[in-house]
């Protein structure tokens, strides 16, 4: 627990001047390290880690897209990133066809599929950060979202936790906690509205309605617990403890980052179209 709270401390830490100079191109540049980091952990979690012809197209185009989302623009990012997704897709068959047997179909299609969700996830932050007039401010709803659910379901579950969630993938999460951490997620999606449109909102800019933030922190804090439990599915499925080490005590990228992951494509679909 104490090497748990103390690694999370350090992360934050260092997180913090990414938020704080988050116009310039450190928030990009330290997504598409995360997404590097992410492809190594799909790769290796599936036994792929050590075939480099499977990685080529992989790693490149994880640490191109947050970047080219800050350079280039949405519209150009999302053209390119669905392009080389399909070829990455063709050249993965094509792997399958010529390893004789070493690299089976099931195998690659869950590297890409999963290379492809942690990549849209962590370039979808850069995505909310730029395409709104207060996008600023608005990207934090996906660290919000994600860590109030984490944060407040833990707790309540070790308060009130009775029955479990679904013990078969994470003996530990309770029906109890899983509904605090939507109560409290969704409570501080309107604090955070509050707040922007107190005091944070652009000048000429539109309010962010109430009424539309209620569903999107319930909806948010829902997709956040199954952003984890998906990412707990699959490592039961490799036989795997967890994604990496690189956070001691939490694991690796996909480990701490997995709710943000999904937390970042839902806001960035739901609130691209309310808000944009």
């Amino acid at each position: 627990m104490l090497k748990r709270v103390l690694t999370g401390v350090i992360a934050l830490i260092i997180f913090i001047p990414f938020l704080v100079f988050s116009d310039t191109l450190a928030l990009p540049l330290g997504f598409a390290l995360c997404a590097v980091i992410a492809v190594w952990e799909v790769l290796h979690s599936v036994g792929l880690h050590k075939n480099i012809w499977l990685s080529i197209p992989l790693y490149p185009m994880a640490a191109a897209l947050p970047v080219l989302m800050r350079v280039v623009g949405a519209d150009m990012t999302i053209k390119i990133g669905v392009m080389a997704f399909l070829l990455v897709v063709l050249y993965g068959l094509a792997v399958c066809v010529f390893s004789h047997g070493k690299v089976t179909v099931t195998e690659m299609c869950t590297a890409v599929l999963m290379v492809l969700y942690a990549t849209a996830g962590l370039t979808g932050v850069i995505y909310l950060r730029d395409f709104h007039e207060g996008g600023g401010a608005i990207y934090l709803l996906i660290f919000i979202g994600a860590w109030i659910t984490d944060t407040f379901a833990y707790f309540t579950g070790m308060l009130l936790g009775k029955h479990k969630l679904i013990p078969d993938v994470s003996p530990k999460k309770t029906v109890e906690g899983s509904i605090g951490g939507m109560i409290f997620c969704t409570l501080a999606f309107l604090v955070f509205t509050f707040i922007y449109n107190q005091y944070l909102l652009p000048e000429g800019g539109r309010a962010i309605p109430y009424l539309v933030m209620i569903p999107v922190g319930l909806v948010a804090s829902v997709v956040s617990q199954v952003g984890d439990l998906s990412m707990s599915v699959l490592k039961r499925h490799y036989g795997i403890k967890d994604f990496g080490k690189i956070f001691p005590g939490h694991g690796g990228i996909l480990d701490r980052f997995d709710s943000v992951i999904a937390v970042s494509i839902l806001l960035s679909c739901v609130l691209g179209v309310a808000l944009g």
